[in-house]
Formats: structure tokens, C-alpha cells, sequence
């Protein structure tokens, strides 16, 4: 339990910004969870990696008071993610300094991020341009028989899920993906026609629900086939949660169709153009938190 600190300290100009480590990471990953956004409990340890020195904290007297990603994917692309402050010391302009500190790590790449809407003329301040909205749907999903062409994940496949991950996402990212379709509790299906990739998705434990991200698919028929496998195993109760840009207007058809209700929106930004990916084939993304 993060213990109180005292009016001297609080209102102290005194803040450190420091790279994280992945067990520090956790601290920060709980506030995450604390503020509704259900991380996948095994994100930490996957992204982490991408960019060891990415993932900031701002501390007072050795005691975490704010955080911050920016995590650089390539020489040319960054994300911005996990920006936050202690509920109890907001207001007092940590969130600024840490940005302040942090944000340099990204260079002149281009940067996107994740933004509630309340936050959006915020970010639009610092230089960041809407680009699209996004939407969480979530709920029990309906099971409905899977389609044909869909298996497991094997890592044979890694070299073609990249490629075609390429494609949907602004940067090369198959270490990643290494990890991220082999974590403990994940779950990857892929949909194949005539040995080409047509869609692939993840889906992963969270601290509430079920996350599912990325989604990726030709066609909407590859995308509800890999969904349905993703959940096929299920149980009665379980929720799963999935993150649909509205670039892709098949993606809220079968959210719907599946019976996933809306939950809340966000919006996507970049500090330049939007970088020029396959949006049609984005059904879902991999994660708000780090793109």
C-alpha cells in the first residue's frame, strides 16, 4: 500500500525522473489497473524489453508520484503511454515535470498516444493531432462455431505474422511479437488461406476482464474467425474487452454481433501525420497503453 506523504514533501519542487525497471514497472502497472484501464497482467515484462530506458518515474523523497512511457519502437516512431499521477497529488504540476523529463527519450520521432477525451485539447497543446477515435468493447462474448482456416500459433509462423503485423502497425516490431504471442496466459490464433496469413489476434488475461489486441485481418470474415477462436475456450462468465478504431467500421459490426456493448472512448494522436499503415485491416488494437 503506497503510504501518504507528508505537506512538506507534497508540495516540495523536489521530483526525480528516472527509467523503471520492470519490477518497478508493477508499482506503476497497479495504478494503471486502479484508474480501469485492465492491462494484461503480463504487459509489463513483454513491452518492456522494446525499450528498457522508455518507462519513467517521478518520485518525491524515493516514493513513486507519477509515471510515464515513451517507448520508441524504431528510429522513427514512438509511443506515449501510462501517463499518471498519484490521485492525491494531482494538481501540483508533477505530471508536467515528469512529461518534461521524459518526453526528450523520444527524439524528433514521430509519437502517438492514446488520449480520453477529457485530456485531448491537453495534448493538443504540447503539438498532438487527432487522428481517430477509438472505442473498448467489452462483455460476455456470444461463442458461435469457428471458421475453417484458423490454428494455433506456432513459432514457425513468427516470421509471417510480423510481416503481415508490418503492415498494420508503424514499425517492425517481430521481438516483440516473439514474446508477446508465447507470454505465460496468452493466447494467439491465426487465420490462413492457401499457407498466406489473412488475420491473426492475441488474447491475454487481464486484471478484470479478458484483453484482445492486436486484431489484425483482411476481412471482416478473417477477423470474426480469429476472434471466435480467441474465445472459443472461454468460460459461461468470462468478459473480454478489445479496443476498435473507428477506421474500421466492420470492427464495431462484429463487436456488436457478438454481443460486446461499448464501454468507453479514446482518441488516437500523433505529433505529425498519421503514419501510413493498412487501417482497414486494424480490427483491434494491441494495447491503449502502449499502441
Amino acid at each position: 500500500m503506497t503510504r501518504p506523504l507528508d505537506e512538506t514533501v507534497r508540495t516540495s519542487d523536489v521530483l526525480t525522473v528516472s527509467s523503471a525497471s520492470p519490477k518497478e514497472w508493477q508499482h506503476i502497472a497497479a495504478w494503471a489497473a486502479t484508474e480501469g484501464w485492465n492491462p494484461g497482467t503480463g504487459d509489463v515484462e513483454c513491452f518492456h524489453p522494446t525499450d528498457p530506458a522508455g518507462f519513467f518515474i517521478g518520485s518525491i523523497a524515493d516514493e513513486p508520484v507519477s509515471a510515464i512511457s515513451v517507448v520508441n519502437y524504431s528510429d522513427d516512431y514512438a509511443f506515449l503511454g501510462y501517463y499518471l499521477v498519484r490521485p492525491d497529488l494531482r494538481g501540483q504540476g508533477l505530471g508536467l515535470k515528469t512529461w518534461r523529463a521524459a518526453f526528450p527519450h523520444a527524439g524528433d520521432r514521430l509519437v502517438g498516444l492514446d488520449a480520453v477525451p477529457a485530456q485531448q485539447d491537453n495534448y493538443q497543446r504540447s503539438g498532438f493531432v487527432p487522428a481517430y477515435g477509438t472505442v473498448r468493447y467489452g462483455g460476455v462474448p456470444r461463442k458461435v462455431d469457428v471458421g475453417s482456416g484458423v490454428v494455433p500459433a506456432a513459432p514457425g509462423h513468427l516470421d509471417a505474422i510480423a510481416a503481415y503485423d508490418r503492415h498494420c502497425f508503424p514499425a517492425e516490431r517481430r521481438d516483440f511479437l516473439a514474446r508477446w504471442l508465447t507470454a505465460p496466459g496468452h493466447t494467439a490464433r491465426l487465420r490462413l488461406r492457401d499457407g498466406t496469413v489473412t488475420g491473426y489476434g492475441v488474447i491475454r488475461p487481464g486484471l478484470d476482464t479478458f484483453r484482445i489486441g492486436p486484431l489484425f485481418a483482411d476481412t471482416p470474415e478473417d477477423a470474426a474467425a480469429v476472434l471466435d477462436a480467441l474465445t472459443a475456450d472461454l468460460g459461461p462468465s468470462d468478459e473480454v474487452a478489445v479496443d476498435m478504431p473507428d477506421t474500421q467500421p466492420a470492427a464495431a459490426a462484429l463487436a456488436t454481433e457478438r454481443g460486446l456493448t461499448p464501454q468507453f472512448p479514446t482518441v488516437r494522436m500523433y505529433t505529425g501525420p498519421a503514419p501510413d499503415i493498412r487501417a482497414d485491416r486494424v480490427f483491434g488494437i494491441t494495447t491503449l497503453e502502449l499502441g
